[in-house]
């Protein structure tokens, strides 16, 4: 598979490195350090490299999409066509205090950045994923915590856009849990809110996993 990361930071260096690994062919773009993105590709393997936004879109089925929010709009209007295209948003509106003490994330409380992106691009495939785990864990060399493997949760409106991402995420060592149609990226990011500053205010960050228990 074609994987486009739009967005060289943490989480999508450690995502796009992870594909990599697995054998998919990945294209590293979006970043202020150009020299970055050509040693993250090295770092990556044979079936990485990197290029400029454009190219990661149009080269690509799954574009990654892991900016800053204040960018976001930006991105996708250079971007080029997305139509037909799978975009996984780990967007954050969460606001700069990790602390707890601003609560809630920057968007309107009846919309989600999922639902911005998918207004953005109509005729993309947008699925919700990664915002409940931390780059840190992504990372390290494995996943696991004990016996246990953390989940994923995942949304999107295009069963068959779900089904490749829920691959992908369990590629990445985690157990994908479908979460329903993009409306619940509402929910899934005001739950990444709370538990980043959960994390973080509890001391535990970055040492958590997430995990729905059923019976």
């Amino acid at each position: 598979m074609k994987i486009g990361i739009i967005g060289a930071g943490n989480m999508g260096a450690a995502l796009g490195k992870l594909w990599a690994n697995a054998g998919h062919h990945v294209i590293f773009s979006y970043s202020r350090d150009e020299a970055k993105l050509r040693e993250l590709a090295i770092e990556a393997g044979k079936t990485a490299k990197a290029g400029t936004v454009q190219a990661a879109v149009a080269d690509s089925d799954v574009v990654l999409l892991a900016v800053w929010l204040p960018t976001l709009e930006a991105v996708i209007q250079t971007a080029g066509s997305l139509d037909g295209k799978i975009i996984i948003t780990c967007v954050s509106g969460l606001q700069p205090d990790f602390t707890g003490q601003t609560i809630g994330i920057a968007t309107d409380l009846k919309t989600s950045v999922a639902e911005i992106i998918q207004q953005l691009a109509p005729g993309a495939k947008v699925v919700e994923a990664f915002n409940t785990t931390f780059a840190e864990i992504l990372a390290s060399d494995s996943r696991q915590f004990g016996s246990d493997m953390p989940n994923v949760f995942y949304c999107g409106d295009d069963s068959e856009a779900k089904q490749v991402v829920a691959g992908l995420i369990e590629e990445c060592g985690y157990e994908s849990v479908d979460a329903g149609n993009l409306m619940v990226a509402r929910t899934l990011e005001t739950l990444a809110t709370a538990w980043v500053q959960f994390a973080v205010s509890s001391q535990l960050f970055p040492n958590l996993g997430l995990k729905a228990l059923r019976r």
